[in-house]
């Protein structure tokens, strides 16, 4: 070993990390001197932190951020001196993020139980405790020196704490989630411990923070995709002691009883991928995402997992070099091949933890520096970098091969070609047999459109160029439809878009040429025949199936609605350019929506909330723009604010949902009424206009004061008087879903006080009941159902029923509960009814689960593209049976 001026020096000489860190602070130095011959271990960690929680009381994050400084420089030390090797730098590094999200979890949670109690489970009435779910490199305890941490929060049962001021179970554990993040990845002048990534958890990013056993159970069935099922295979408990429930339920999911060739072709498609990925210029130096880097070799590790991992307990290991041992072990791999990886995976991570020590930067990418690479070359022992790119690109060449090799298509899996059932016809019977073969459940109706196409004008009048493209689409999407659980009506619906944009060779090509973007549409196709329609009305919106990244990515609505507002500027006096920005803007936000949503990536509260966030941001552009446009005006900025109904107001909005809207004004300018009801109009023509974009909104203003034969607009004043003198009970009804959504915020604040004011006065309940009962019979009348079908929304038991116990709830008991007033959702409000005791609190859960479900129903139809949400009455039966109780208790009773 060498003395320790020499090692040291090492240090300093690669790290300017090392060295920014030891000349801040001397100290370190002469820790790391008395310490460097042993590694850090866990008891060091956890006395150092004990040591320091007893001379600073509360300053753990402190505390943790100084014990990461000196673990990081002993590991880097003792690595680089060549007295460590990798197994114990990803073992120290997983130590030191197990103890710190420990440490964290234990003074955050004592804090919450201060404040809140202890959560209690609704069925066990026992004290429930958060898991905290280690994935990737941690959950494989092979984390590196400057890693992030991949976390996932779990816990057992939903219910509520014990103490005075209580709060949900879920609560509870979401604010301990977010106190241990703080703790680990808030930036200090003392640094950072992990930067924390909560994206593999259900929904992504769209998810809740922290989720309960029964709801991540329903998630992994109904939900869970292939590239989820690679990434649980590291998960690993690393907090709370339910870890065998929590293995009874991921375990299922990602590893099958059988052998699970069925996984080859997703699988496959994953490898396709990251092939793709790592050709691109900018990855070729990356020894983590590049060819034949890290990544692959962990991919060929775990696909023999997902596949063999259910019948043999030895590839369920977490460990990367674990399981290629034990792959040699099976003789699924030679020895020799073994090896090999093992060698070039022990080679790249020791690469990357070098490039890491340079400036402790979570990268794994080559330096462009001379000096920089003189270093990396230096601490690989080799006398120049040129020789250790030689040792690098042998291994990242071992690593293609094998990982080719394994992944090299077997020919006998290998599907008959479709080219002569489209290009050379082969007779009707043999068509309709390959077809039926092939999956095709009504292969004659498959086979007559087919038919019908290539007979169409339209297909014959192709220009030859497009006619090509055509038919190299065609035989592709035949067999790629075969794949899919609905393969006629994804076939079908696929052809029918092919057709409407054939004469648009572009896009021919496009899908042709980019197969990610032709799977893409696949997709579509099979889960929304709304979307597939949407899809064929803007053509254009297939320029954004280009990029599956930037399709994926939860909308920043500020960012946008700056990005939008500044190309409105720019055309100025372009009316007409203006509308059709708008309405593009519109058509890629909601395709993306719909993608995200069509994927599982977004749970339909949140859909909700991004399309109503949509039509805000497009109003409010709107109202700004329109004002622009009035020729004679007396002020810069309107006075003037769009108020919302119905399912904007609630913030319910679907895909296809009109805008129930009125505007008001609180200006006493002598000009003022003609000026805003010339806006109004404008307004209502920006939004309402068809152009050969389509149209941006369908607008609904018959909720202004005195309906569709009462102004445009009105004064804020004018409003009050209205409500508090000659509104209607069902007028009153809409208010409770009402809210300012774009325009001025004083005049949208002044709305909210007299909706306030409106709402909590006080009202006999028997004339509530009466006026309740008299208009919902209206509107059951105003919708029959004739078929046998239950109608999810007007229906008994339906949408329009809770939606009415609501509004009742709100009208009758608001002037005693103000929190009624809130426009939060009924769902929220019915919960709250709930705890207020004004209906019983068992009763005011299943309503509102009957409600959370009845409209996922009803969104389920839209997507197929049924204009009537109806389904069968045993479906929803057991949604709508509470509900009609609680309307026969609350509101059919005339007590």
């Amino acid at each position: 070993m060498h003395a320790f001026p020499t090692i040291v020096e090492r240090l300093r000489s690669h790290s300017y990390y090392a060295r920014r860190l030891t000349a801040a602070h001397p100290h370190l130095v002469d820790d790391l001197q008395a310490h460097y011959a042993e590694p850090f271990s866990r008891a060091d960690m956890l006395r150092f932190l004990s040591e320091e929680s007893a001379r600073e009381p509360g300053e753990l994050k402190s505390a943790l951020r100084r014990l990461r400084q000196r673990v990081w420089l002993r590991t880097a030390t003792r690595d680089l001196a060549g007295i460590g090797d990798l197994a114990e730098v990803m073992t120290t590094m997983t130590q030191l993020a197990e103890v710190s999200v420990a440490s964290a979890q234990t003074a955050a949670q004592q804090d919450l139980i201060g404040r809140f109690g202890t959560p209690i489970g609704d069925e066990s009435h026992t004290a429930q405790e958060l898991i905290v779910v280690a994935m990737g490199k941690l959950g494989g305890a092979e984390l590196n020196v400057s890693s992030d941490v991949d976390l996932i929060f779990v816990y057992p049962e939903e219910g509520q704490t014990d103490g005075q001021r209580q709060i949900s179970n879920q609560e509870f554990f979401t604010s301990l989630g977010k106190q241990i993040i703080s703790a680990l990845a808030d930036t200090s002048d003392e640094g950072f411990v992990f930067r924390v990534d909560m994206r593999l958890r259900p929904y992504g990013e769209s998810g809740a923070l922290a989720i309960s056993f029964p709801a991540l159970e329903a998630y992994l069935i109904t939900q869970g995709r292939p590239w989820e099922r690679y990434a649980w295979i590291k998960a690993r408990p690393i907090s709370g002691t339910q870890h065998e429930a929590l293995n009874a339920i991921v375990k299922p999911f990602v590893f099958r009883r059988y052998l699970d060739y069925g996984a080859v072709a997703q699988l496959r498609e994953l490898h396709r991928q990251i092939r793709t990925e790592v050709m691109r210029r900018d990855r070729i130096n990356d020894i983590k995402l590049g060819p034949g880097g890290i990544r692959e070799i962990e991919f060929l590790a775990q696909v023999f997992q997902l596949i063999r991992g259910g019948r043999d307990v030895r590839l369920q290991d977490r460990s990367t070099l674990d399981t290629l041992g034990n792959l040699a072990a099976m003789n699924l791999v030679t020895q020799e091949n073994c090896d090999e990886l093992r060698a070039s995976y022990v080679f790249l991570r020791n690469l990357e933890h070098r490039l890491q020590y340079l400036d402790d930067a979570q990268t794994q990418v080559l330096p462009s520096g001379a000096e920089d690479q003189l270093r990396i070359g230096n601490s690989l022992g080799e006398a120049s970098y040129a020789m250790a790119l030689a040792r690098l690109d042998q291994h990242r060449s071992c690593v293609t091969r094998q990982f080719e090799a394994i992944f090299s298509k077997d020919p006998s899996e290998s599907k008959p070609s479709t080219g002569s059932l489209w290009l050379s016809p082969i007779g009707k019977d043999e068509s309709v047999a390959y077809l039926s073969n092939a999956g095709y459940k009504d292969a004659s109706h498959v086979y007559e459109r087919l038919s019908a196409i290539q007979r169409s004008s339209r297909y014959q009048q192709l220009p030859e160029s497009s006619r090509v493209r055509f038919d190299g689409l065609v035989p592709a999407v035949i067999e790629m439809a075969a794949g899919m659980p609905n393969r006629d009506e994804t076939l079908i619906r696929t052809l029918d878009l092919f057709e409407a944009v054939s004469r648009r060779e572009t896009y021919l090509a496009l899908l042709l040429e980019n197969q990610s973007a032709l799977k893409k549409v696949l997709e579509l196709a099979s889960a929304s025949g709304w979307a597939l329609n949407y899809l064929q009305q803007h053509p254009i919106l297939l320029d954004e199936l280009l990029d599956h990244r930037e399709l994926d990515i939860a909308p920043d609505w500020p960012k946008l609605k700056q990005q939008l507002q500044q190309q409105i500027l720019a055309h100025e006096g372009d009316v007409e350019r203006q509308w059709d920005l708008l309405r593009h803007f519109k058509q890629a936000q909601m395709f993306r929506l719909i993608a995200q949503d069509i994927a599982g990536n977004l749970v339909l509260e949140t859909l909700s909330d991004h399309l109503s966030d949509l039509a805000d941001c497009l109003l409010d552009i709107a109202v700004s723009a329109a004002w622009r446009g009035v020729k004679t005006k007396h002020r810069d900025a309107p006075l003037f604010c769009v108020v919302a109904y119905g399912k904007l107001g609630g913030k319910e909005l679907g895909y296809g949902s009109d805008l129930d809207i009125i505007f008001l004004y609180d200006d006493t300018h002598t000009d003022a009424a003609e000026q805003y009801g010339r806006l109004a109009q404008r307004l209502n023509s920006w939004l309402t206009t068809y152009t050969s974009a389509g149209m941006l909104y369908d607008t609904d203003l018959r909720l202004r004061p005195d309906g569709a034969s009462g102004l445009l607009v009105s004064s804020v004043a004018a409003f009050a008087e209205y409500q508090a003198g000659h509104a209607w009970l069902w007028e009153h009804q809409a208010l409770t879903r009402a809210r300012f959504c774009a325009g001025d915020a004083q005049v949208g604040a002044a709305f909210g006080k007299i909706r306030s004011e409106v709402l909590r006065k006080e009202r006999p309940l028997g004339e509530i009941r009466r006026e309740v009962r008299d208009m919902r019979e209206k509107m059951r009348q105003g919708h029959p159902n004739p078929s046998a079908l239950f109608d999810i929304k007007h229906d008994a038991g339906g949408l329009v029923d809770i939606e009415f116990i609501v509004q009742y709830l709100v009208l009758g008991f608001a002037h005693r509960h103000e929190s009624l007033v809130a426009n939060v959702g009924n769902i929220a409000l019915l919960e709250m009814s709930g705890t207020l005791g004004l209906i019983e609190a068992e009763r005011a859960h299943r309503v509102a689960a009957s409600y959370r479900e009845l409209r996922r129903l009803q969104h389920r139809a839209w997507l197929d593209g049924q204009t009537q949400a109806r389904v069968e009455q045993q479906i929803v039966a057991p949604y709508a049976e509470p509900v009609i109780g609680l309307w026969e208790n609350l509101i059919a009773s005339s007590a």
